[in-house]
């Protein structure tokens, strides 16, 4: 994202702060020519401390210091065929449940948005130190005033230090931090789902890029999640209880290769009631193999990403690295993560996406949740502020609950189809945002979906029905 520093662009900031700075000191100098004469000072001198005074300015405006802002943002209008607003979203699917995510675009009902406040300064001795505030909000009301039912939240507050002047050999340029965070690097997505591949988050310390070597490093983290009154039966007593779950990360790097290793511990969470049983697991360890291709997989300009993640216990929660307390001691999942983006030609934009999971004993023991997405994202760039979007979702769904939570077993198949007349500032890649949206999607899934439980999107509401249309307009920002 790109920093806005002092309420305009580093490089706008800099250039403004050079051209008055310039102005006042030469006219500074035309009014005083004759005393920096008769002082023997010469017009050259007093350019010479003139830009030895915007050399001290400049670090400022061009974002190395002071405040700048960040944020991402999306709102819109989901309608049903009666002009009625629909259920959506990229979790709306029995799958979702477990992480399953399906296309977002023409698909997302809510308004969300993160307001990210920075801070920086720079010490003396050169060490730099970064605080970050994040505030995240969300509803899917349509109205103006929502504080009532909106999700306000502090998502991150956290301190970061870096070129720290007396860090020397491996951790010469390493960073460290605490505070409440999304961890730097163990935070990426596909965007389409709009989900990540993997995270984690919550509060703690770390640090980053130790240095082993050129082309490998490692980030070190503990992070601490708190499971807040779940049902429990310590001593025969009927109560409710709470702990911390522990997490404990190794993040390597081998060049473009990724490993990432996390064990975690969870004090007395095995006296969580589960299914009526004290089962829930208080330990896990969780890891992932990826790698970050810079071309689209060798064919072709672009990039990709391929990601195989694999947890059990408390890690058996791929994606969400730790964050789920309900997990069966004996739970294991496997989650594989394939995405890329690339130009087919000169107008046209492709961004295919893979997203599959499957766990065995998550809950229940003898449980099964498998479910596979397949997504593509195309883009035709017509004018230079106007395009067609058009995406494209599948996900087939297998999911043996034994009755968890009240839900039933299903299995079958999910599709939807979007197409999403697109306006812009200027087109180009599939990065460029603002972006103004019309769309209207299709979509169509198997009846047994329904069954699923009770208030589930797909079977809750009469008026939302398997083959139908939605309409709506979205907006989405980032910076």
């Amino acid at each position: 994202m790109l920093n806005v520093t002092y309420g305009t662009t580093p490089a706008r900031k800099t250039s403004c702060v050079r051209l008055l700075t310039t102005a006042v000191g030469l006219a500074s100098l035309g009014l005083t020519a004759g005393l920096a004469q008769a002082q023997d000072q010469s017009v050259e001198d007093r350019l010479a401390a003139l830009e030895a005074r915007l050399a001290e300015v400049e670090p400022k405006a061009n974002g190395l210091e002071g405040f700048s802002f960040n944020t991402y943002a999306r709102s819109g209008l989901l309608l049903n065929g009666d002009l009625q607003s629909a259920p959506g979203g990229p979790y709306l699917t029995p799958a979702g449940s477990v992480g399953g995510a399906v296309g977002r675009l023409g698909n997302e009902p809510d308004t969300y948005l993160e307001a990210i406040l920075n801070y920086k300064q720079v010490a003396e001795n050169g060490t730099k130190s970064h605080y970050r505030l994040m505030i995240a909000d969300s509803t899917t009301s349509s109205n103006d005033w929502t504080a009532g039912d909106g999700a306000l939240n502090v998502r991150q507050a956290y301190v970061e230090f870096s070129n720290l002047a007396s860090f020397s050999g491996i951790f010469e340029d390493s960073a460290i931090w605490a505070g409440k965070r999304f961890d730097r690097d163990l935070n990426f997505d596909i965007h389409w789902l709009d989900s990540d591949i993997i995270f984690l988050g919550g509060l703690g310390a770390g640090i980053y890029d130790v240095k082993f070597a050129d082309n490998v490093e490692s980030n070190f983290s503990l992070y601490g999640r708190s499971f807040l009154e779940f049902p429990s039966d310590i001593q025969d007593q009927d109560i409710t209880s709470n702990t911390d779950n522990l997490i404990l990360t190794a993040d390597n790097y081998f060049g473009n290769v990724q490993w990432t290793l996390s064990g975690m511990k969870a004090q007395d969470n095995d006296q969580r009631v589960v299914g009526g049983a004290l089962q829930a697991a208080d330990t896990g360890v969780h890891t992932m193999l990826a790698y970050h291709g810079d071309s689209f997989f060798g064919v072709s300009e672009g990039n990709f990403k391929v990601a195989v993640l694999h947890g059990q216990g408390l890690g058996a929660e791929a994606k969400n690295i730790g964050a789920d307390g309900d997990l069966h001691e004996d739970a294991v999942s496997t989650r594989v993560a394939v995405c890329g983006t690339t130009y087919l030609s000169e107008n046209w934009r492709f961004a295919p996406a893979i997203l599959a999971e499957t766990s065995e004993d998550r809950y229940i023991k003898g449980d099964e949740y498998q479910w596979l997405t397949f997504n593509a994202r195309v883009a035709q760039e017509l004018s230079a502020n106007f395009e067609m979007q058009y995406e494209a979702s599948w996900q087939t769904m297998d999911l043996t609950t034994l009755g968890y939570q009240g839900r039933s077993s299903v299995d079958g198949d999910y599709s939807r189809f979007t197409v999403a007349p697109t306006f812009k500032p200027q087109v180009g890649g599939f990065w460029n945002r603002p972006e103004i949206r019309l769309f209207a999607s299709y979509s169509t899934w198997d009846d047994e979906l329904d069954t699923y439980a009770a208030g589930d999107p797909l079977g809750a509401d009469s008026d939302f029905e398997s083959g139908q249309w939605t309409f709506g307009t979205q907006m989405e920002i980032w910076f």
